[in-house]
């Protein structure tokens, strides 16, 4: 069986955004030779978020929009996590939502993802270094 551990850092200067990693992570696999396997790939921080969907820019501003309304950033005195000295009380929400990690298939070398289906970075809380860790294990 092969293994590859993979670190792939984002520093996003807004506070929230949504990156296509789909490349990123077909990538690793390439490099790790793996054929048939699986990839996790999971956000190593507590407000930022790994998750599949469409790459399609009004989904991706209705889901902004969405989580906005379930946990917005302000009035911040709203959170009693803020009240440690944080302001991303809704970050960690919005984390829980959308969720920490996936795992897709590995079939003839690819990730096998349906149609449509892309891989995102999701951050809740940015402005400073996060990593987003990749794991594939395979033949």
């Amino acid at each position: 069986m092969k293994s590859l551990r993979k670190e792939l850092w984002f520093q996003v200067e807004t506070r929230r955004d949504y990156i296509n990693i789909t490349d990123k992570v077909q990538a690793a696999v390439d490099e790790s030779g793996v054929a048939e396997g699986l990839c996790l790939t999971n956000a190593m921080h507590i407000t930022a978020s790994v998750y599949i969907n469409d790459d399609e820019s009004g989904l991706i501003r209705d889901y902004d929009d969405w989580l906005e309304g379930l946990a917005p950033h302000e009035p911040i005195d709203r959170y009693r996590h803020n009240r440690t000295g944080e302001d991303n009380g809704d970050a960690h929400l919005k984390r829980q939502v959308m969720g920490r990690e996936v795992v897709v298939a590995i079939t003839e070398g690819r990730l096998d993802l349906g149609p449509w289906e892309q891989i995102f970075y999701g951050e809740f809380d940015g402005r400073r270094r996060k990593r987003v860790l990749i794991k594939i294990i395979g033949d």
